[in-house]
Parts: structure tokens; C-alpha cells; sequence
């Protein structure tokens, strides 16, 4: 089966507080969005990328990689409105016989092992979602009033990507009309009336957000490269 990496890369980047959108900021001399690229590489060898950006940063993105030697198959599309348009725009790039990884281009720390498992949910039980269980204290604040109650965390996970699915699954979801409660591709999977299945995610499989965020990426990668 063919497989497609769309990697989104539509962040602006403003809690960063940078210049330049958070996928294009350096680890190690390295661009984030690069790393997220090599996992898909590592992966599979065979593996089509496509990269999902806005307009104004699709010049730059080209020439780092070129600068870098990534492979000229890799593709660039131009992002969406929201995160729905951009990924729209991606799966418009692909095929209904394919398996397809939409994997956020900041989440830099997702594994090798992790995209593999995931493709193998996928590829048999039609879509395959990471998560890992809330850990923390949940409270649910009246937004009204001071009070707030307890919200009981069993059951609840956090959800990651990459989120994979069959083309045959995904894109006919993708015909729907938009709508505000699309946070993820999984959210519009089942907006279509489909089954979204969970797999198990990594600890460590953060997101770029906030400039920590960034030096534990650092730290994660550097103890990955003396193991």
C-alpha cells in the first residue's frame, strides 16, 4: 500500500515569542520541522512527504531543504484558513488506496516505532489515533460563578499525532463542510459517522508551543543520539 506523510506546518508561532513561525526554529542548528520529516524518513524508506505550509514561509521552507539535502520529492502545498482547510489541502494530494499520516510538524519528538505501530493499527482497523492518559488533576470551572468540580481523569487521554488512517476512511470524511468542532482529523472522522481507534502514544511525543518546550526537545534528542 502506498503511505503519505502530510506534515502540518501551519503554526504562527506567537507564544514562541520569535520572529519566525515555531516549525522553523532551530534545534542544534537544525530546523523542528526537519526532525519531524526524518522520522517519517527512518520509518519507511518508501514513504511520500507532504508539507503543509502558509504561503509566505513556502520560499523558506524550500531552500532549507535544499540547504539540508532532503529530497526534491518532498512536496510543499499551501495551508488553509484552519487546520481543516490545511489538511484538506494536503489530502486533496493524495489517493483513496493510500495510508496516510497527518503528523503536526512541531511534535518533533514522535519515534520511528511509533509512526510504524500506527500505520499497522491503520492498515487494519481503518484509523489509528495516539493518546496517552491524563495523568493531572482535571477540574471544570463554572464559567459564571467561582465554583468548579472535579472531573474524573479514567478514561480521559490526551491525543497526539501522527493520526493515521486509510484514504478509502479519511477523505470521504474530508467532503464534509467545516465546521468550528474539527480540532483534529479525528474529531471529523467521527463528524462522519465513523469509528476513530485509539493506540498507544509516547510520554514524550510533545509539542512545541512555549520556549521550554524547546530546550526539552533539545535535551530528548541529544539523549536519543548517545543511545
Amino acid at each position: 500500500m502506498k503511505k503519505t506523510a502530510i506534515i502540518v506546518a501551519g503554526g504562527s508561532g506567537t507564544r514562541m515569542g520569535a520572529d519566525l513561525p515555531k516549525q522553523f526554529l532551530k534545534i542544534e542548528g537544525k530546523p523542528v520541522f526537519l526532525y519531524s520529516i526524518d522520522a517519517f524518513i527512518e520509518a519507511y524508506n518508501d514513504i511520500r512527504i507532504i508539507l503543509v505550509m502558509p504561503s509566505t514561509y513556502a520560499d523558506l521552507a524550500q531552500s532549507i531543504l535544499e540547504e539540508f539535502g532532503y529530497p526534491s520529492t518532498i512536496e510543499i502545498v499551501e495551508g488553509g484558513e484552519t487546520r481543516f482547510h490545511s489538511v484538506k489541502n494536503g489530502l486533496a494530494m493524495v489517493s483513496e488506496d493510500s495510508l496516510i499520516f497527518v503528523h503536526d510538524a512541531v511534535r518533533c519528538l514522535a519515534t520511528p516505532d511509533l509512526i510504524r505501530r500506527s500505520g499497522l493499527a491503520a492498515s487494519a482497523m481503518g484509523s489509528a489515533i495516539p493518546v496517552i492518559p491524563v495523568k493531572d488533576s482535571i477540574r471544570r470551572k463554572d464559567e459564571t460563578s467561582s465554583c468548579s468540580a472535579v472531573v474524573q481523569r479514567e478514561g480521559l487521554y490526551i491525543v497526539q499525532t501522527p493520526q493515521v488512517f486509510l484514504g478509502s476512511v479519511i477523505l470521504p470524511a474530508f467532503a464534509l463542510p467545516y465546521d468550528a468542532g474539527f480540532t483534529d482529523e479525528a474529531s471529523v472522522l467521527e463528524a462522519s459517522g465513523q469509528q476513530v481507534n485509539l493506540v498507544e502514544g509516547e510520554e514524550g511525543n510533545t509539542k512545541i508551543t512555549f520556549p521550554d518546550d524547546l530546550v526539552f526537545a533539545a535535551w530528548k534528542l541529544s539523549l536519543r543520539k548517545h543511545n
